[in-house]
């Protein structure tokens, strides 16, 4: 695996960023690579930076310094809606869906970025609307199909048991056609059955579409079980990377995050 993945072109390469928040660097000389189909872990302690590195990755927050390439194009100071346009998409640590529509229709609405008609097509529901829209429905229908939410397609959101809106979460990044996908902590507030079968997803995620993924997550068995990479925050700053093996041993890790 790791000799294919050092093969495969790069996805995402972040270099030296940082960020000051009223003269406080939350986050010092950030790096990483990531590489076609890799499947990569953030981890740290509460308030090392983690979600503030995936804020400047996705363009909620402009890197006070450093660059971000994504396929080798600049993007450091994208907009977020552009990024996603370019390939990045993003679930959060705080379930953020339209409670108040379908599941089906969660989706659907994530392809607006890809969508290629014009409002006259469809004002006047012109043949290439319609076109565009069958795609639309049998692209949601096999997201629905790979990730198991088929059989609630047309059950509101907010009426979802928490482990499928997590699920739905991932299902509607999906429909951005990514090719970086940011996963903030998607085992939070989780069982071991629902996040055994989180880890399923991700596995599954990776597999069938293809999909580049980092995640940050607290679940160390989550992490060390489907990982090849692991970046370890402290303080805003990288204190090791490395294999699930290496990070596991490593005492600087173990001293600020893991335990004895």
């Amino acid at each position: 695996m790791n000799d294919l993945n050092n093969q495969n072109k790069v996805i995402l390469d972040a270099k030296n960023i940082s960020i000051v928040f009223g003269g406080l660097k939350a986050v010092t000389d950030f790096n990483i690579t990531i590489r076609e189909n890799e499947l990569v872990g953030l981890i740290g302690p509460n308030g090392a930076g983690k979600t503030t590195v995936f804020n400047m990755l996705t363009g909620v927050y402009k890197p006070t310094s450093g660059k971000i390439t994504l396929c080798g194009e600049d993007v450091t100071y994208l907009s977020p809606h552009v990024r996603v346009e370019k390939g990045i998409s993003r679930t959060f640590q705080n379930i953020r869906l339209f409670k108040k529509l379908s599941v089906s229709d969660n989706i659907k609405a994530a392809f607006n970025t890809r969508k290629n008609y014009t409002v006259f097509d469809a004002i006047f529901r012109t043949k290439r609307f319609w076109k565009e829209e069958k795609l639309i429905d049998e692209k949601t229908n096999e997201i629905l199909d790979i990730l198991g939410l088929s059989d609630c397609s047309e059950e509101i959101a907010n009426n979802l048991p928490y482990g499928k809106q997590r699920k739905l979460e991932i299902a509607r990044a999906l429909a951005t056609s990514p090719k970086l996908i940011l996963l903030d902590e998607p085992a939070a507030g989780m069982n071991p059955i629902e996040t055994s079968e989180l880890m399923e997803t991700i596995k599954t995620v990776r597999e069938k579409f293809n999909t580049t993924i980092l995640l940050i997550e607290h679940d160390m068995k989550l992490v060390m079980g489907i990982c090849e990479k692991i970046t370890v925050l402290s303080f805003g700053e990288i204190i090791a990377s490395g294999s699930p093996e290496e990070i596991k041993n490593n005492p600087d890790v173990i001293s600020a995050y893991l335990g004895e």
